[in-house]
């Protein structure tokens, strides 16, 4: 089925959309990238300041020839181009946040989104670890420094050991990985902070 990309905005209250803080000192961009279901577009809703932009369709039987849906049966949308929101945090530091869509078939998509971003927030599905192989693959080629967050879902297996998940997902030992509700925005953020640290400690800025 054809059809044109839908751009939403969240139903918030007028109040939501802020101007950039006085207090801004450094813009970077980030990407919050991870495979198809994992809980992007739920991330960056939770923690913007700013009414955050979601490009998204519903499912087709089409699409779902194409795009694994295993674990994720219940989704019935998916981002086709970016999701955009934006957060301040202390210090001076506004973080613009740009989901990518989940799926191989957008790959092109995703390099031209990832362009100019300072690093990335990789999310995980503990219940499908596997799934996270290629996105993983795309931000080491892309050399962007990244850290990942495990999102929190019900049904997710709890028995794995820190060290057996960052084994798995063949981690260096300087690559930052935590857990997350990206439901909620206060864990949402301290995922955010932990990449952000990241990029401080081992990833300084050149001088201007």
């Amino acid at each position: 089925m054809a059809s044109a990309t839908s751009s939403t905005v969240d139903d918030r209250p007028a109040g939501a959309d802020v101007h950039l803080p006085d207090t801004a000192r450094d813009l970077v961009k980030i990407l919050v990238t991870g495979p198809f279901g994992v809980g992007k577009t739920t991330l960056i809703r939770s923690v913007s300041e700013i009414r955050p932009l979601h490009t998204e369709e519903l499912l087709t039987e089409a699409s779902a020839q194409v795009d694994d849906l295993a674990g994720v049966r219940e989704k019935s949308t998916t981002t086709v181009a970016i999701d955009f929101g934006r957060i301040s945090l202390p210090g001076g530091i506004v973080l613009y946040l740009f989901g990518t869509p989940g799926q191989e078939r957008f790959r092109e998509l995703w390099d031209d989104i990832a362009y100019g971003a300072l690093g990335a927030l990789v999310l995980v599905d503990a219940r499908r670890i596997d799934a996270s192989f290629d996105v993983l693959g795309l931000v080491e080629e892309s050399g962007l420094p990244y850290a990942v967050a495990f999102n929190t879902f019900p049904d997710a297996p709890r028995h794995h050991t820190p060290e057996q998940l960052r084994a798995a997902l063949d981690l260096e030992p300087t690559t930052p990985m935590v857990t997350c509700d990206a439901r909620e925005a206060d864990s949402s953020i301290d995922a955010l902070l932990a990449l952000v640290q990241h990029l401080i400690d081992h990833h300084p800025p050149e001088p201007r």
